[in-house]
């Protein structure tokens, strides 16, 4: 009982951490700072805020930067360190930054197979830190509703598990499940804006663009491109493990998800490195479709600009780093 619990737990992490592995390189020196900027009735900061990044952006090489959207708000990874914007109940901005931990300094950039689950593990560990810093963050989870999806989906594909053998069809229906949790977080309007401006924001930062707010609201380089090929490869890795092995325990189960998840990732970095390749699109087609009808909305200026506030709160961590 308690083998299949942790491997439905293992899944389902897996599924959800997809959206975070293709944050940061390596990790360095601290750094911290918080302030407070005007509200969304001050049209000033955004345009001030904007020029900065840009000009930081255009004067050094471009940083490889990743995110997480928050229900109110942006969280951006650097190389060395994160920084997060968020939108008070009082209209004013709340901004912080903060090196990153240190995992597996150096492994986890150099290591297929590894510094996937590696980058995850950083990416969460954030997580923790954020929130202590900054009190007015709500991270995606922080809805009853989100959790109250995750507990039924556990206990619904542990039945599944348990009635029906072995088979493609079961393990399809397990993993489609398992979807089910992120699609009620996005029930969120604000969540799926903030997914937006973090598609925005980053992509104008790295295309040299002064105003996001014309950029695309999807991203090549989103997790949701991770979603069908780990479901494929959790599905398909599943069945032949229980084929294999008699009654296997949570070990060898933890096991085919990691790999599972492992391979994805080598895939969504072989494709970020070949735009334009069939087999590339092919990979992307799924993740684009998925940020469009799905993930992702049009966000406010208001929104935008919290997106601006973390942009260039990271840009000047790291070139304080």
């Amino acid at each position: 009982m308690y083998g299949r619990n942790y491997r439905v737990v293992g899944e389902a992490g897996s599924r959800f951490g997809g959206a975070y592995v293709r944050f940061a390189h390596e990790f360095g020196a601290a750094s911290r700072l918080m302030i407070t900027l005007p509200g969304a009735a001050s049209r000033g900061t955004p345009e001030t805020a904007s020029r900065l990044l840009y000009r930081a952006g255009m004067a050094t090489e471009k940083l490889r930067l990743g995110g997480m959207a928050l229900r109110n708000g942006l969280l951006i990874h650097g190389p060395t360190h994160w920084a997060a914007a968020v939108r008070r109940p009082d209209g004013s901005l709340e901004v912080a930054s903060e090196a990153k931990p240190e995992l597996a300094p150096g492994l986890a950039a150099k290591l297929p197979g590894l510094r996937g689950p590696l980058k995850l593990a950083e990416a969460l560990a954030v997580l923790p830190l954020v929130r202590r810093r900054m009190i007015s963050a709500r991270l995606p989870f922080e809805d009853w509703r989100v959790v109250a999806a995750i507990g039924t989906t556990l206990v619904a594909t542990s039945a599944l598990r348990k009635r029906f053998g072995s088979s493609a069809l079961r393990e399809g229906t397990v993993q489609a499940i398992g979807a089910i949790p992120a699609l009620v977080a996005l029930l969120d309007r604000d969540l799926a804006a903030y997914h937006g401006v973090e598609h925005k924001a980053i992509a104008a930062y790295e295309q040299g663009i002064d105003d996001p707010a014309g950029v695309p609201k999807e991203h090549d380089r989103c997790g949701s491109n991770l979603l069908a090929p780990m479901m494929l490869l959790s599905a398909g890795g599943t069945v032949l493990l229980e084929r294999l092995v008699d009654r296997p325990g949570p070990a060898a189960r933890a096991a085919v998800g990691l790999g599972g998840a492992s391979i994805a990732v080598e895939m969504f970095a072989w494709s970020d490195r070949h735009h334009g390749d069939p087999l590339a699109e092919a990979f992307h087609t799924p993740g684009r479709e998925i940020q469009r009808l799905i993930a992702t909305k049009e966000p406010t200026p208001e929104q935008l600009e919290v997106g601006v506030a973390a942009l260039a709160e990271i840009l000047r961590a790291e070139n304080a780093a």
